[in-house]
Parts: structure tokens; C-alpha cells; sequence
């Protein structure tokens, strides 16, 4: 039987991923409408990423009550999830890829800095569960940890851009990275849901 201890840890758990629910909606709208603006592939590659990573949060958040075995379905689905920003930025870069204009660098910059400060708040309050709270945590814990990567890409093109090279060139390989980063996320968080699946199935009372 569940303790005080496991209800106390299951309640941090659940404030965590909400606050990181409401952390990356805000900013999706924040570098969305940023990417609009200026025309960073790289921008609303991880605009929609911010948009992904606050459904996954919800989605765990609602799904934290369920038997193992749902949750580890329930990963599987969200591993095909992480790879929808994938889909939408290789769009976009083929959009870019006929029409090569330079975004603005400092603008590119900014953003991506503000959007780093978000993704290590998120992979701060996710660090202590990712471990414990199962293939759905953890796929939380990967898109923060990801993304903070892919932000800190993001202020290089844009210093890039500013300085070196006043190409659309930096900020297409840098949305292209993170389109690959979120493919490798994906096959991470479907590999620890699989595995979990199969270690509850013996007498899990949530297989269908």
C-alpha cells in the first residue's frame, strides 16, 4: 500500500508538470508569434516543440493516476508526438530553402534566450522525477533537456547571423538539428516505454 511518502512525492510530481504545462504554452506563444515576425526556421521549430511539450505535460498530468501499463501505452503515443515538431520543420525549411532571407539577429537571439531560461526551469523541475514517474516523465524530462540544447543552437545562429554570416543559412541547420534531436527524443521515450509495458504486464490490472 501506498505511504504518506509515495502520496506526498506523487503530489510534487503533479505540481511540477503543471507548472511546466503553463510554462511552455506561454512561451509557444511568445516564439511563435517571434518566428512569424522575423522568419526563423529554427523559431518555430521550437515554437511548435513549446506547443508539444505543454500537451505531453497535460496529458502526463491527467494520466498519473493510471495503472502502468496505461502509462506506458500512453508513452508509446507520446513518443509519435515528439516527432510532429520533426514534421512541421522540415516544411518550413523547404519553405526557407526557396526563399534564403536572413532573419533578424538579434531578435533570433533574444528569443532563443528566453526560451533557454523556460526549457532549464522546466528540466529543473522534471530532474528529480524523471526517474521515478515512468516513460511519461521521462519524455517530459528529454523535450526540456532537448530544447535547452536546441536554444542555446539558436543564440549561436543568431550571433552567427550578426556577425559572421548574414545568411539564412545558420538558422535553417539549426531548425534542421532540432527536427533530428526531437526524431532521437522520440526513439528514446518509445524504447522506455516499451520496456515499462512489459514489466507490468504480468497481473497489471491496468491491461486491458
Amino acid at each position: 500500500m501506498a505511504g504518506p511518502e509515495a502520496s506526498d512525492a506523487r503530489s510534487l510530481l503533479r505540481r511540477a508538470v503543471a507548472w511546466v504545462a503553463i510554462l511552455n504554452l506561454a512561451y509557444f506563444g511568445v516564439e511563435f508569434a517571434a518566428a512569424l515576425a522575423i522568419g526563423s526556421v529554427s523559431l518555430f521549430a521550437d515554437s511548435i516543440d513549446f506547443l508539444e511539450d505543454a500537451s505531453v505535460n497535460l496529458l502526463i498530468l491527467l494520466a498519473l493516476g493510471w495503472a502502468a501499463a496505461a502509462r506506458a501505452r500512453l508513452g508509446m503515443v507520446l513518443a509519435a508526438i515528439l516527432l510532429a515538431p520533426g514534421v512541421a520543420t522540415l516544411w518550413t525549411a523547404w519553405e526557407k530553402f526557396n526563399q534564403p532571407v536572413a532573419p533578424d539577429p538579434v531578435a533570433l537571439s533574444v528569443t532563443g534566450l528566453g526560451a533557454l531560461a523556460v526549457n532549464l526551469t522546466c528540466a529543473f523541475l522534471l530532474a528529480r522525477h524523471r526517474a521515478s514517474g515512468g516513460s511519461l516523465t521521462r519524455a517530459a524530462f528529454l523535450s526540456a533537456r532537448n530544447d535547452a540544447f536546441a536554444n542555446l543552437a539558436i543564440i549561436a545562429a543568431g550571433l552567427v547571423t550578426a556577425f559572421l554570416w548574414r545568411s539564412a543559412w545558420p538558422d535553417l541547420a539549426v531548425g534542421l538539428a532540432i527536427a533530428a534531436m526531437n526524431a532521437d527524443a522520440a526513439r528514446e521515450v518509445f524504447q522506455a516505454a516499451r520496456e515499462e509495458h512489459r514489466a507490468a504486464l504480468p497481473g497489471d490490472p491496468g491491461r486491458a
